[in-house]
Parts: C-alpha cells; sequence; structure tokens
C-alpha cells in the first residue's frame, strides 16, 4: 500500500507548511524554499507522479520501485539518486530495508522499502537546526544517511555480545555443532553487515568533493563525520570477523584434543587388555606337549602373572597419560 508519510515545505531553515502533491512543482518555483517529501513503499503511479513533479529521471523511478538495489549514488542531471541499506536486528537475525533518497538544489525524496525505522525523528530534530536546515536538501541527506549510519552500532554491539559468549562456551563440554552453526551464521552475517556499510564510504567521498550546488561547503564536514562512522564501524566488523575465525579455529583444535584424548585412552586400555589376551589365547591351543598344564601351582602362578603385568603396564601408560 502506498504511503505518503510527510511532504513539506521549508523556506530560510523554518517549516513553512503541508504541500499537496499537485501542487508540489508550482512550490518549487519559489525562491530560498526546498520540499522534503516522506513515501512509504509507493507504487508505481505515485512514483510517476513525483517524477512529474519533481522532474526526475525515469531510470531512477525504475530503480526506486524495486527493492532490492545495491548501496549507490548516481547522477542525473541536476538530480542525484543514493540508495542506503536499512538495518533492523529481529530475533538475532539482520533483515535489511532499503531508503532511495532523491535529491536536487531544492527538494529531497525519501523513500522507505521493507523494515527500517521511520524519519520522523530525522525531520524533527532538523527543524530543531533551522541555521543548518537554511543549508538546505543537503543537510537533511546528512541526517538521513546519520540516521540510517546509526542504526548499525547496536547491531554491531550485539554481534560482539554474541561473540564472548561464544568464546565463553568454548572451553566447556563437548563439541555442540549446534554452537559451530551460530558462528558460521553470526560470520556470515557480519559479512552481510559490512558489505551494505562498505559503499557509504566511496557515496560520502563523492558528496563531500562534488555536487556543491547540493551539498555547500560548510556540510562536507558532516558527510566527513558520516564517512568516519561507517569506518569506525566496518572495522569493529572486521575485528569481530577475525576473532570469529580465531574462535573457530580454536574450537575445532580442541575437539580435536578432546578426540585424541579419547583414542589415547582407548590404545592405552587397549594394550592393557592385549596382555591377558595373548595369554589366555596361548593356553586356548591344542598342544598334547604342555608341561605346565601338569603342575598343581600353574593355574595360579598364570593368573598371578597376568596380573602383575596388567597393573604394571597399567602404572606405566597412567604416567605417560594414556589411561
Amino acid at each position: 500500500m502506498s504511503t505518503v508519510i510527510n511532504s513539506i515545505a521549508y523556506r530560510k531553515g523554518h517549516r513553512i507548511g503541508d504541500v499537496a502533491i499537485d501542487d508540489i512543482s508550482e512550490a518549487l518555483t519559489q525562491p530560498d524554499t526546498f520540499i522534503w517529501l516522506g513515501l512509504h513503499e509507493p507504487d508505481m503511479p505515485l512514483l510517476r507522479k513525483m517524477q512529474e513533479e519533481f522532474s526526475l529521471h525515469e531510470l531512477a523511478i525504475e530503480d526506486a520501485s524495486k527493492a532490492h538495489q545495491r548501496p549507490k549514488l548516481e547522477e542525473y542531471g541536476d538530480s542525484l539518486f543514493i540508495v542506503l541499506k536499512t538495518a533492523l536486528l529481529k530475533d538475532d537475525k539482520v533483515t535489511l530495508g532499503e531508503t532511495h533518497l532523491f535529491v536536487g538544489r531544492n527538494f529531497i525524496v525519501s523513500v522507505r522499502h521493507g523494515p527500517s525505522s521511520p524519519h520522523i525523528g530525522v525531520r524533527e530534530h532538523c527543524e530543531k537546526s533551522p541555521r543548518m536546515l537554511e543549508k538546505g536538501p543537503g543537510f537533511a541527506l546528512y541526517a538521513l544517511m546519520d540516521f540510517v549510519v546509526d542504526h548499525y552500532q547496536p547491531i554491531v554491539t550485539q554481534f560482539g555480545q554474541q561473540l564472548e559468549e561464544l568464546e565463553a562456551t568454548l572451553f566447556k563440554g563437548k563439541f555442540d555443532k549446534h554452537v559451530m552453526a551460530h558462528m558460521y551464521d553470526l560470520k556470515r552475517q557480519l559479512l552481510r553487515l559490512r558489505n551494505i556499510m562498505l559503499p557509504l564510504d566511496e557515496i560520502c567521498g563523492q558528496l563531500m568533493r562534488f555536487h556543491e550546488d547540493i551539498v555547500a561547503k560548510e556540510l562536507r564536514a558532516y558527510f566527513r563525520d558520516v564517512r568516519d562512522h561507517v569506518a569506525r564501524q566496518i572495522s569493529v566488523v572486521d575485528s569481530l570477523r577475525e576473532m570469529l575465525s580465531a574462535a573457530m579455529q580454536v574450537y575445532l583444535a580442541l575437539v580435536a584434543v578432546r578426540q585424541n584424548e579419547v583414542v589415547k585412552s582407548l590404545a592405552g586400555w587397549g594394550a592393557i587388555l592385549a596382555l591377558p589376551t595373548v595369554v589366555f589365547s596361548l593356553y586356548g591351543m591344542n598342544f598334547d606337549v604342555m608341561p605346565e598344564l601338569q603342575w598343581r601351582f600353574a593355574y595360579p602362578v598364570t593368573l598371578g602373572f597376568t596380573l602383575v603385568g596388567c597393573l604394571l603396564l597399567h602404572r606405566r601408560l597412567k604416567r605417560a597419560g594414556w589411561v
């Protein structure tokens, strides 16, 4: 279902009121005025209407209608089309959504697809800073990007806590395939999160170097701050992935050590049992001439010899750590 969250005009950093969809093109002609429009999962007719009102490129509209885009920044004439991946943590799983942004000299349109937090708080924050909002859509663009990036932080922190819990279980108990499965799943989710953050570095770099008609020079420091946040989160994710790989190797090594201990124990008891097996199998052979069979103490001596041999072998193997 198509939803227009809000359509508001700003002049010199102050909110001047709502704007009807059909009146947007006329409002854009007003001096020192820009439109901030928020949409949630719009259908194609509404997007076509936006294309008409804002003079957007057809290819950008086509991309915005599909929620399967990679993070990117594309320039279409006087406007920019930016795709950001949003992330939410649900049941310890990362669910991804998308935020598409159309940005021009006097407008910004945000299109949300899939799981994502509403942008109402972003708008309210910007309206509390009219001096910065006076810079135009560039400041709203920064606020939206910063909002998306800030939502990566709790997810990375949660993954770090999960890794600590997994590390605490490494030296306890026996091999558990569920622990290994959890490790692989966590590593896969970390890689997924890294892949959606990495392109933001290049996007921020382009906004800092180019598009001065949209991003004023005074705003470049703000996009540099977003870029630093992204770089820090990527660094943390990379560290977690390395630690997780090391934890998996340690876990597998501990499993191998435990298996070796079991094999050694079985081999030790096998050696102990080999002695009576040899003795009893010898006397189980059908030989006619075995002089000791006629000796009345042969049986207790044989049992005693076997028992003493087993005890000595057990003592030797126990000292060696095999039993």
